[in-house]
């Protein structure tokens, strides 16, 4: 019995049954980008900690390449935003509006932090649409 097992064990692996050949993932393909890119609700703190934060914001569909950033840029000079986070995201066609997240870490608790966002492609091309400075301060 245990050489029919052994010998059945081969053939099916060999058969491809114990161990499938994975089936091709699929791409989203890109679409056509948006005349105009523009954010439609936020941006806004989902979430403040001391020592990180999470930005989220709404823009109408970018359109574009399916691989997508939000992107924060931040600083405690409002006029010097040198400190960047990104976060990727991967767009829906079928959806007209991106709900876009970034999270922040490292940051100094009980400080004030100013803020911009924006959007853009994985091969870094912007979307055109950048956020007002916006402030918040860590507990």
């Amino acid at each position: 019995m245990n050489k029919l097992f052994l010998k059945l064990g081969i053939t099916l692996i060999a058969a491809g049954l114990f161990c499938p050949v994975p089936a091709a993932t699929q791409v989203s393909p890109s679409t056509k980008k948006a005349a105009r890119v523009r954010i439609t609700q936020g941006p806004e703190m989902e979430r403040l900690d001391p020592d990180f934060a999470i930005i989220r914001w709404t823009s109408n569909n970018p359109g574009g390449s399916p691989e997508h950033y939000g992107v924060v840029h931040y600083g405690t000079n409002p006029k010097e935003l040198s400190q960047t986070a990104k976060s990727p995201i991967r767009l829906n066609p079928g959806h007209s509006d991106t709900v876009f997240r970034v999270r922040m870490d490292g940051l100094k608790s009980r400080t004030t932090y100013y803020y911009t966002v924006d959007s853009m492609e994985a091969n870094g091309n912007g979307d055109g649409v950048k956020s007002t400075v916006k402030r918040f301060t860590t507990r």
